[in-house]
């Protein structure tokens, strides 16, 4: 076996490395949050991804963005991010989807692609929403993060049910839309940190969302390997 994975052998089982490169994981938006999901799937062996996003980096990105660099500004996430994901693994399944998630072509994605896990990485609660309610009526694994914005504090993230969730003015929103559209259940990564005031541009700093991250990447991780927490 390659030395690639050695070193997580036991911690996700002598059979990871085969199991993971036969998943496909769907992250949507390449951001703060998601590229360091992406970032952590791809070194821990996930075989085949599908990348959707249809921004392009800004230099507003590069204080917290993984993916962002002067070398990438104005530059295609998606095509960046593929670009990330065959640097570290030439042998890496890459879709790169150059689209604007909406509640009309989220159920068409996910019945087109068929991922094993989908990583909600994104801002818009129309689409979150959506996400939600196509994936569990799919049967789709999903884990989405809630705010990471306005928040100074990387140790007050938790991992649990979107109706058990406190604090969070996005979770907030979202269990009313989640509880309108009859969705039973919905894994999220959310912050206990009150956000900070900051007017109208919400502001972020390279240690918060990349946290979220890391926690959503660890949890499709174990789910896939069937490891308890």
């Amino acid at each position: 076996m390659s030395e690639r994975y050695s070193r997580q052998l036991s911690l996700l089982g002598d059979n990871s490395p085969a199991l993971l490169s036969k998943k496909t994981v769907m992250i949507c938006g390449l951001g703060g949050v998601g590229g360091y999901v992406l970032e952590a799937l791809v070194r821990v062996g996930i075989g085949s991804f599908i990348l959707i996003d249809n921004d392009c980096f800004d230099q507003s990105n590069l204080n917290r963005q993984l993916l962002a660099t002067t070398a990438n500004i104005g530059k295609k996430k998606t095509v960046i991010a593929k670009e990330r994901v065959l640097l570290i693994n030439p042998d890496a399944i890459c879709v790169a989807a150059d689209v604007f998630l909406d509640k009309n072509n989220v159920p068409e994605l996910l019945q087109k692609y068929r991922p094993d896990y989908v990583a909600d990485a994104i801002d818009f609660v129309e689409a979150k929403v959506a996400l939600a309610k196509h994936c569990e009526s799919l049967g789709i694994p999903l884990i989405a993060s809630m705010g990471t914005g306005n928040k100074l504090d990387p140790t007050a993230f938790e991992c649990t049910d979107i109706y058990k969730t406190s604090t969070c003015p996005l979770a907030r929103s979202m269990r009313k839309r989640l509880k309108d559209e009859g969705v039973s259940h919905l894994k999220v990564v959310y912050s206990k940190e009150p956000a900070k005031p900051s007017g109208q541009v919400v502001n972020s700093v390279s240690f918060v969302p990349s946290t979220a991250g890391m926690i959503i990447a660890g949890e499709i991780i174990k789910d896939l390997c069937n490891i308890d927490s």
